[in-house]
């Protein structure tokens, strides 16, 4: 439409790269509205209202075009022709799951790591919010076209593995753990497995077995992790272990990279990272005076092996314990020579709270993220992470997400989604198919103003992908089915006993069609699964 405005149409504007074209928040003002005659009037030599009525002359004669109204000083709101906004439906059904897909961010190769939890004890409520909203993000980002690669970095070394490794060997052999141990009762139940695999091990020299004892549970608390995980519907491409940092010198080779950059010095036997010339409070103790590495030179270590790896955007989702990490985690990134505005970003979720919600009876005193999955099942409590901004506390109220009521938000989404299939079914029963699709015959005001809103699903994707905010899409969704049951209450796909099957039934059903594959899809990109029954 407004991009085949130019030279040969006589008016000699050029259509900008930043033209705005968007659905008004009105819907009497139109199915869409656009500033074009404002952004481009002064390079034409005229008044915009004036532009704006020229070029709502030239809009008018297309086919698909109802009416183009010109408002205030030079706003056009264009108004579809019902044919051409009913295509949309067709449209969508055929796209099928690829429809709100897009290219906005092709080119960007993006590593994104988040929950990264020590692989000494289960995942608790507090990888929770970032494990949904990680996961949800890294799939919006992949449906805009970016390359996303997610990432879960174990923390295997250092001393807390050794503390681990003491309480289990502790546990097997019928002693409390040490002091500064890990009390939870998985520890006792990972001593178990051990000897029911290994009997011998009760028996055995506990020096001369550590070291086994280490690895064999290690194994067996990364395969609950990676389990419970699972059982949330959240995958990693890749699983990094820091020790492969520490055990392939990449610290040291990391140090002396850093040094070549002029960023590392040495004071009082430590080897520095002057991290406040890019910001940072202060500067950063990469070796200490002992000769052993810091955490922050394993993060060193870590970024420039992302970096090397090829992945020109890294993304931390930490927790809201770490905002003193940014400005570190950025200096290394300007350290390395990278531009800290763009190779890096750090995002930051703020805590949560679930009423009611238990102390795990095998870790003691944690909430178990497998004790909260059992409880609120995985669709609601990831739904209810996902339609909340990271960056906002957040309680979630137990009652309300085990109710089958339309308070519940994802109940409220998923039971659109199965209506729509109870439609088709009963379609298909009567005996209704698309064939006799006519998008002209979708012409009730419901039906415009679904239409409008599935129209609008690629750009809140768009969107929620370049702002890393998912519960963009989540909020829509629930305006969709909102739409939806309207427009369920008031045209039919089936026809009434006494009435025949015609052309409105078909188009009506492909408009039913495509609404559950925009539910689907949405509900998709949140890890959220979309019942065609409830």
């Amino acid at each position: 439409m407004i991009t085949a405005l130019n030279d040969s149409d006589g008016l000699g504007i050029e259509i900008p790269e930043n033209l705005v074209v968007e659905r008004p928040k009105n819907r009497d003002h139109g199915d869409w509205a656009s500033n074009v005659a404002l952004q481009t009037a002064k390079k034409a030599g005229m008044n915009p209202r004036d532009l704006a009525t020229r070029i709502a002359e030239r809009l008018g004669a297309d086919a698909g075009i109802d009416a183009v109204e010109v408002a205030g000083p030079g706003f056009l709101n264009i108004r579809l022709a019902a044919g051409a906004a009913g295509r949309l439906a067709a449209d969508i059904v055929a796209a099928g799951e690829s429809y709100g897909t897009g290219e906005s961010l092709a080119g960007h190769t993006i590593n994104m790591e988040f929950v990264s939890a020590n692989p000494t004890g289960p995942l608790h409520l507090g990888h929770t919010r970032w494990a949904a909203l990680g996961d949800a993000i890294a799939r919006v980002l992949a449906a805009s076209g970016a390359d996303v690669t997610s990432e879960y970095y174990i923390n295997d070394a250092g001393s807390q593995m050794d503390t681990f490794a003491n309480s289990v060997l502790a546990r097997m052999h019928g002693r409390d753990v040490p002091e500064g141990g890990y009390p939870g009762e998985y520890i006792a139940d990972i001593a178990r497995t051990l000897l029911e695999q290994s009997p011998e091990l009760a028996e055995a020299d506990e020096d001369a077995i550590r070291e086994d004892v280490r690895a064999r549970a290690y194994e067996i608390q990364m395969a609950d992790i990676r389990g419970t995980l699972a059982d949330f519907g959240v995958h990693f491409d890749m699983w990094f272990s820091e020790k492969t940092l520490h055990d392939s010198g990449a610290l040291e080779r990391a140090v002396d990279r850093l040094r070549e950059q002029g960023h590392v010095f040495d004071e009082g036997g430590a080897i520095w990272l002057r991290t406040t010339t890019f910001g940072d409070d202060k500067d950063r103790v990469l070796i200490r005076q002992d000769g052993a590495p810091t955490y922050f030179a394993a993060d060193a270590a870590y970024y420039l092996d992302k970096k090397d790896r090829g992945f020109t955007e890294k993304i931390y989702l930490l927790g809201a314990d770490h905002h003193g990490y940014i400005g570190r985690l950025k200096a290394i990134a300007a350290a390395a020579g990278d531009d800290p505005e763009f190779n890096i970003e750090v995002l930051i979720g703020q805590l949560i709270n679930v009423n009611g919600a238990k102390l795990s009876k095998r870790a003691g005193n944690i909430i178990e993220l497998r004790d909260l999955i059992d409880w609120l099942g995985a669709d609601a409590l990831r739904y209810s992470l996902a339609r909340t901004p990271a960056d906002s506390p957040l309680t979630i109220d137990p009652e309300v997400l085990r109710s089958a009521s339309n308070d519940n938000p994802v109940y409220y989404v998923q039971y659109a989604h199965a209506r729509s299939c109870s439609v088709q079914r009963n379609a298909a029963a009567a005996g209704i198919t698309a064939d006799a699709f006519d998008p002209a015959l979708l012409d009730h005001e419901t039906e415009s103003t679904l239409l409008a809103a599935l129209a609008d699903y690629p750009r809140v994707v768009a969107q929620a992908a370049e702002l890393r905010e998912p519960h963009r899409i989540a909020r829509y969704l629930e305006k969709l089915a909102g739409l939806f049951h309207k427009w369920y209450d008031s045209c039919r796909v089936t026809p009434r006993a006494d009435e025949e099957i015609t052309p409105v039934h078909s188009s009506r059903l492909v408009l039913d069609l495509a609404t559950a594959q925009v539910l689907r899809n949405g509900l998709g990109l949140l890890g959220v699964s979309a019942p065609e029954r409830m």
